[in-house]
């Protein structure tokens, strides 16, 4: 039911606690904190924003909103707004947990230094356990080879499950947790594949994989590995019932084994591509100025603007992973605008993560959030409030923090131009 928006809704509801930080994004420690900044900004949006903000609870909002301004020498100091953000309060990551993986698959192989060795190495995967199955051509690249730049693509231009399951399989759970919980981001858990059903034991088992050179010689082989990996138990259910095998399952679902990630870990990691030197030493990942290029190009990129995979517009449209400003929209209205994000999407849960730069007016800031749209409480049953109330508020949400800062002065414009790419190459 539409609960209308006002003053009182949001003094019963938000803790008024100012947060902002120049420099590094806190992650790990952030508990119920809202500042009014994002409220504010809703609130002179109210008919936008009513039916949402009537239950925080029940849609389980979490807002990161970031102001960029630019000193004299090009330097970008950063402002953090958080909106009820608590590192405690689970969400499902979906297909979020994919940008880690493929950063952390380019740094695996700059760890490696094997002559020979590099994301455009052919990458066939074998399988020799239950549950595994094996990759030896990949059609939609140029010459059938599976690569790691393929595989990361096909993630960042359409969040593609095969390609991070494989990438999965590459790094394996022990590198993926361990070195993130290393970078400071303890809160992860990607402990799973995506989009197949298979046993713990089938998760903590990865695939041999083996690399060659364009001459078809071997150059690098990683053997079946079992993850020991010790992870943080926890007991996280939710919603009053689920299907399970075409029955209804009169209970709360179980996430307790499922992904994890915290939305300011999301948006720490995405600003850690964008600005690497804007993250503390410890959370940059080891990447050279290329990696970071073409995962910025990337993850702008839109589906009908690639040619190797080539998707076809009725099903990958212009703003096909782009929620913020757009949400079911599929034609991009605004041509000078680039988004540079990742979004995840599963179990009524809706997530946007994005770094947003419009060319034409000099403008920058980050935006993430996540969204989660079951009313009824049931899971499995591909009845969730997506198109209804998700993906409107994301759109809303984007068009208004856009419309704050387009209007923001600013005391040295900011030289966006190492964010501009040509996508016809």
């Amino acid at each position: 039911m539409k609960i209308v928006f006002s003053f009182i809704v949001f003094s019963i509801v938000l803790l008024a606690c100012s947060t902002t930080n120049k420099n590094t994004l806190s992650v790990n420690a952030i508990k119920n904190n809202t500042d009014n900044f994002i409220s504010n900004v809703m609130k002179q949006n109210s008919p936008l924003f009513d039916s949402v903000l009537g239950d925080i609870d029940q849609n389980r909002l979490q807002i990161i909103y970031t102001q960029i301004d630019r000193k004299k020498n090009g330097k970008p100091e950063f402002n953090d707004h958080y909106f009820n953000i608590s590192d405690s309060s689970y969400f499902y990551p979906a297909s979020t947990v994919k940008l880690p993986v493929a950063i952390l698959a380019l740094q695996k192989l700059n760890e490696l230094k094997i002559t020979g060795l590099n994301k455009n190495s052919i990458m066939i995967s074998e399988a020799d356990h239950s549950g595994q199955s094996e990759v030896y051509n990949d059609p939609s690249s140029p010459d059938g080879r599976p690569t790691i730049e393929h595989y990361i693509k096909k993630i960042l231009l359409v969040s593609d499950n095969d390609a991070f399951n494989r990438l999965y399989e590459f790094l394996g759970q022990e590198y993926i947790n361990n070195t993130l919980h290393k970078m400071g981001y303890k809160e992860v858990q990607i402990v799973h594949r995506l989009d197949i059903s298979l046993t713990e034991d089938e998760n903590r088992h990865t695939n041999p994989v083996r690399f060659f050179d364009t001459s078809g010689n071997l150059v690098y082989q990683k053997p079946l590995e079992e993850s020991k990996l010790i992870y943080a138990t926890r007991s996280t259910k939710m919603g009053v019932g689920f299907y399970r095998g075409g029955e209804i399952v009169n209970e709360p679902f179980d996430f307790s084994k499922k992904n994890r990630l915290s939305l300011t870990t999301l948006h720490s990691i995405v600003r850690s591509v964008m600005f690497p030197d804007a993250v503390s030493k410890k959370q940059r990942f080891k990447l050279t100025k290329e990696d970071h290029e073409f995962l910025r190009k990337y993850m702008s990129m839109t589906p009908p603007e690639s040619k190797f995979p080539s998707y076809d517009n009725e099903n990958y449209w212009d703003t096909y992973v782009k929620y913020f400003l757009y949400g079911t929209g599929k034609n991009i209205s605004k041509k000078g605008i680039r988004i540079f994000n990742k979004v995840g999407k599963a179990y009524g849960f809706l997530i946007d993560a994005a770094y947003i730069a419009d060319f034409d007016n000099n403008v920058e800031f980050m935006l993430s959030a996540v969204i989660h749209c079951n009313s009824d409480g049931i899971f499995n049953d591909d009845k969730y409030d997506y198109d209804d109330v998700g993906l409107p508020f994301l759109k809303n949400l984007g068009q208004a923090i856009y419309d704050h800062e387009i209007k923001r002065k600013k005391k040295v414009d900011p030289d966006l131009s190492k964010f501009q790419f040509n996508y016809t190459q």
